[in-house]
């Protein structure tokens, strides 16, 4: 298999690869921890934002010509005001720190170093763009949530060799439709953040 990580930066790169993304992300996130029951439609909303960010960084991970994982990122001050208010509302200036939103990637192609290779090129176009921090967030949800598989494996201490922290004191909350739910419902996600060396 030939795998090949392509980076797009700016609206007419990645509005093409909107799409595709939002496939990825519907699949993706109906596992634990996400549960998401997604539609096309919203996807392709949600990710609106990114394909309108001139600052903003897509990663594409395609084998054999399939794309099989993909990861965003654009600057605090572009995204949902929903991921901003945690900062503004502990008085963190968002103007120097860049948003992670996700990395998803089909499970058969785990385990390759893609994770690494989305993490290396987001935070290049962090650095590029002259951020200090770089933030992302997770979904908290209980140890004793009935759909939460007996082997799951949590990022943690992916996240943890990569350099950054979990802040418990920026959770921010963002709704979606849970596969086990009627409606959408506004759920917790906590803040991970590392600081950059220009």
């Amino acid at each position: 298999m030939t795998l090949e990580i392509k980076v797009l930066r700016g609206p007419d790169e990645i509005t093409p690869a909107i799409q595709d993304i939002a496939r990825l992300r519907i699949r993706v996130f109906r596992e634990w921890p996400y549960i998401y029951d997604g539609s096309q439609e919203n996807e392709t909303d949600y990710l609106g934002h990114f394909a309108k960010s001139e600052d903003a960084c897509v990663g594409l991970a395609i084998d054999d010509g399939e794309v099989i994982g993909a990861t965003t990122a654009e600057p605090m001050p572009d995204t949902h005001e929903d991921f901003r208010k945690p900062f503004t509302e502990a008085g963190i200036p968002t103007d120097k720190i860049f948003y992670f939103g996700e990395s998803v990637l089909l499970s058969e192609h785990r385990g390759r170093g893609i994770g690494h290779a989305f993490f290396d090129l987001r935070e290049q176009a962090a650095k590029d763009w002259g951020a200090t921090l770089t933030a992302f967030c997770a979904v908290q949800r209980p140890d004793e949530h009935p759909l939460k598989p007996d082997a799951y494996r949590s990022l943690d201490n992916f996240w943890r060799s990569r350099g950054y922290q979990s802040r418990e004191d920026l959770i921010c909350h963002f709704p979606w439709k849970d596969l086990n739910e009627a409606e959408e419902r506004y759920k917790p996600l906590m803040f991970w953040t590392r600081k950059l060396s220009q």
